[in-house]
């Protein structure tokens, strides 16, 4: 009887007769879709890291170009502080040649010379014009000064040339108009008259030559 229930017992499955599944396999995830993803996420890493980068070359270009501009208004502001009245005071400079002008016409005519009249007037004149440079002086409006100096275009204009054996070539013998810094800026350039060497009947000749041989 022992035999027979133990024959008509169903076989018991082996331990081993089965492999376990994997944990993809369990939820039917298929290899190569796993691949893809991770590349994805791998994408989207990179991604990530080049907006960072953009955001932050962009967040560098804003805070220069502020720098920039907080620099040029600066300067902006500096500049119309020391010269804000540049303007006015070169229209200003025209009552010292009215001064000037005026000066000269009065010494030059015939019927006033030698006068009492006159030399008060000049006397007057040459009151006015010391007030004048004064004022302007106290603003850092300062006379160039350019007799027996070198012409230099910085703060020079040379108007004409005269003859003097005496001086080095371009130097500054007459001052025809006054010329004027405001700080260290120019103003108005000096208009000057300068020297040169005196030209002898053969250099003349030698350059007339030289005129006609071009033409």
């Amino acid at each position: 009887m022992e035999k027979e229930e133990n024959l008509n017992q169903e076989p018991k499955t082996s331990d081993f007769s089965t492999e376990e599944k994997s944990t993809d396999e369990q939820n039917n995830i298929d290899p190569d879709q796993k691949i893809d993803q991770n590349q994805e996420e791998e994408k989207k890493e990179i991604s990530l890291e080049d907006k960072v980068k953009e955001l932050e070359d962009k967040l560098t270009r804003t805070f220069a170009e502020m720098e920039n501009q907080r620099r040029r208004f600066e300067k902006e502001k500096e500049d119309a502080f020391n010269y804000g009245g540049f303007t006015f005071a070169k229209e200003a400079l025209n009552l010292i040649d009215n001064l000037t002008r005026s000066k000269l016409i009065l010494e030059n005519d015939e019927k006033l010379k030698d006068t009492e009249a006159l030399k008060k007037t000049l006397e007057h004149f040459d009151i006015i014009n010391k007030d004048l440079i004064s004022t302007f002086t106290k603003n850092d409006i300062k006379p160039i000064n350019c007799i027996d100096k070198k012409l230099d275009p910085n703060f020079h204009q040379a108007m004409m040339e005269i003859e003097d054996n005496q001086k080095e070539p371009g130097t500054i013998v007459q001052e025809i108009q006054k010329g004027f810094m405001i700080k260290d800026r120019l103003l108005r350039p000096s208009l000057v008259a300068v020297s040169k060497k005196t030209e002898t009947n053969d250099q003349k000749d030698k350059e007339n030559k030289e005129n006609i041989e071009k033409l």
